[in-house]
């Protein structure tokens, strides 16, 4: 394979941009288009989404990791070097565009002419305002029969101040007008502002797991350049490496000589450990110490769940998966947890529901890995007032993952619960639903705009733990699913918060227990013992299974026991002789209750933690 020399494109001739947009509204078609014009890939029909590179992306349809790629180009007799990030769409993945931000100069933001302004676009819109970044606006899909591109670029002047004249009607499909794309973005993109001649400064902004290379770091050079044999350090662990090999990705990993400054490429210098290539960190050369680049602020978890090997004797195959999934993950926390049921396991923080379940989905895929999920939670607060338990925790904010933690509350002043601010577009026929399902979640309407005629931006204040397991379907099926939702976390506020057990025969079971606002106590412990119900077997005696909060029982059901029939014997007689038998064999069963113990079994808890979808 052929080396390629860069030092053909100097930092004029450089563009970094990422193609951002609501969920499927063609970024990937986009992105394989823009490949296919510069002659990175062959032109076929096969092409369908060639960045999306994960078994979970091709099988669900959506992008999960954000994928670059280098791209030649010629525009009026320069040669360009182009470097696309193709990102993903759903607000639980807006991490992975942030981080993706940090590397490039402009964005290609892509508006469905048929859908028009959703709310994933208004918030990625905003990232790359925020980050002063080069806007170029394009209409997609205008080939489809209900386009309306007239009406998107009123939407586009409306809410975004950019002019109509700048947006390209294209289709990313059929091919139309794409070429038209690239001449924009060479003309409004500014090229990075770094040089050659400054000491090496690279940010790494992903990276993956090779089994036989080791650590792949993805990296974008701010200042100096880069080759095999150099000698570089990590910022961030102070760790020297030597680097093995350079190159960029032409979807593909192309090894060049050099990587000069302005060009976003791959390194591989040999790191072992999955905790070695920090994303964030900025690399230098050895003895050339430079000033770390900002770096990224860590993501917020908003989802907590337990996760737990099926057996234990897997735990260190999980561990090892885990670490490498992280890797290439950046943006899931791990601490360890441990619960009587199941066993040890860890406790992981997603930023949603979707990147929980394509993480487990990854974990299954990837790594043949079968794991028990529990139940999402989200983090809360508690201020303590009681000296004790402040000199305890040295400190009197305390932040409250499981269940088991939580303070009573004589020693608290005040429980918090996190908020989230939520943006829904919709068409203006379902405001009414709309409205009263945010009612029923709890939420405070803070603002409501008509984008156009027909469509309305709401925005809401919600407690997170409303719209963490069911809030996003709920939405679509109300709106036919037309309705779009986004998120951004939006501090803690107070809350009355209550700890709810859940009773075995007067014995609480730790596994079960739940952090829930008072209003939602009755419904949820209802709900919870009806499934308990179903799920542990009949004993000899009977089962009393009850939600309490404190001491108050607020919902119970019983489990009947099995029972012999003893009156079998009796043709006649008296009545008494009847109420003798079965008294007897009632006291037996008194007997049997007191000294019999409940053993919930495990598949019984996993029915139980699992996921809620039978609502």
């Amino acid at each position: 394979q052929e080396k390629l020399d860069m030092s053909t494109y100097p930092v004029e001739s450089i563009r970094n941009f990422s193609i951002i947009a609501h969920v499927d509204h063609g970024k990937s078609t986009l992105a394989d288009r823009l490949l296919e014009i510069t002659g990175t890939i062959a032109k076929t029909d096969r092409n369908k989404q060639v960045l999306d590179k994960l078994q979970v992306e091709r099988e669900r349809g959506i992008t999960v990791k954000a994928q670059s790629a280098s791209l030649f180009y010629n525009h009026e007799g320069v040669n360009y070097l182009l470097n696309l990030i193709d990102t993903p769409g759903h607000v639980d993945f807006s991490y992975e565009v942030s981080r993706s931000l940090s590397a490039c100069q402009g964005v290609i933001l892509v508006v469905d002419a048929n859908e028009g302004i959703q709310a994933q676009t208004v918030a990625n819109f905003y990232l790359a305002f925020e980050a002063q970044l080069a806007i170029i606006p394009v209409i997609n899909k205008i080939d489809l029969k209900n386009a309306d591109p007239e009406r998107v670029e009123k939407q586009i002047e409306k809410l975004f101040d950019i002019p109509i004249e700048e947006c390209v009607r294209i289709s990313a499909k059929q091919g139309t007008n794409v070429e038209k794309v690239l001449q924009k973005v060479i003309e409004k993109i500014p090229p990075p502002q770094c040089n050659t001649v400054d000491p090496l400064k690279a940010l790494v902004f992903d990276s993956t797991f090779d089994h036989y290379r080791g650590v792949i770091a993805n990296i974008a050079l701010f200042g100096g350049e880069i080759q095999k044999g150099h000698k570089i350090v990590s910022a961030h662990t102070k760790k020297r490496y030597e680097v093995n090999e350079v190159g960029i990705l032409t979807p593909n990993e192309q090894p060049t000589h050099t990587l000069y400054a302005g060009q976003v490429g791959y390194l591989i210098a040999g790191m072992k450990e999955v905790t070695e290539a920090q994303i964030g960190d900025t690399l230098f050369l050895y003895k050339q110490p430079v000033e770390p680049l900002p770096g990224f602020k860590s993501a917020k978890p908003m989802v907590f769940a337990g996760m737990y090997p099926v057996d234990q004797t897997e735990y260190n195959n999980l561990k090892s998966a885990l670490e490498r999934l992280t890797l290439n993950d950046s943006s899931v926390t791990v601490h360890r947890d441990s619960s009587l049921a199941l066993g040890a396991g860890w406790r992981l923080g997603f930023l949603g529901l979707l990147h929980m379940e394509v993480f487990n989905q990854r974990l299954e895929q990837e790594y043949n890995m079968s794991v028990i999920l529990t139940a999402p939670t989200v983090p809360y607060k508690a201020i303590l007032s009681s000296a004790k338990l402040i000199r305890e925790y040295g400190k009197a904010e305390i932040t409250i993952i499981n269940p088991a933690q939580f303070p009573d509350k004589l020693s608290v002043s005040e429980y918090l619960e996190p908020t989230v601010l939520g943006t829904i577009v919709t068409p203006h026929e379902y405001i009414g639903k709309i409205i009263a399902l945010c009612q029923d979640r709890r939420a405070v309407q803070k603002d409501m705009l008509y984008i156009d005629e027909r469509r309305v931006m709401l925005k809401y204040l919600f407690p997170l733990n409303e719209i963490v397991v069911d809030f996003y379907d709920a939405l679509k099926s109300l709106s036919s699913g037309y309705a779009s939702f986004d998120y951004e976390d939006a501090g803690y506020q107070e809350a009355d918060l209550i700890k709810m057990d859940i009773l075995l025969n007067g014995n609480p079971v730790e596994e079960l227990a739940t952090i829930i606002h008072s209003d939602k106590a009755y419904a949820t412990g209802k709900l919870l013992c009806e499934r308990l119900k179903d799920a542990i077997p009949r004993q000899l005696f009977e089962i009393a299974i009850q939600a309490a909060v404190g001491k108050k029982i607020i919902a119970r059901e019983t489990l009947k026991a099995y029972r012999k029939n003893v009156v079998a014997k009796c043709y006649g007689g008296d009545i008494t002789r009847r109420m003798k038998l079965l008294k007897r064999q009632a006291e037996g069963k008194k007997l049997m209750r007191k000294i019999g113990n409940v053993e919930v079994p495990r598949d019984a808890f996993i029915r139980v933690l699992k996921r809620q979808t039978d609502k």
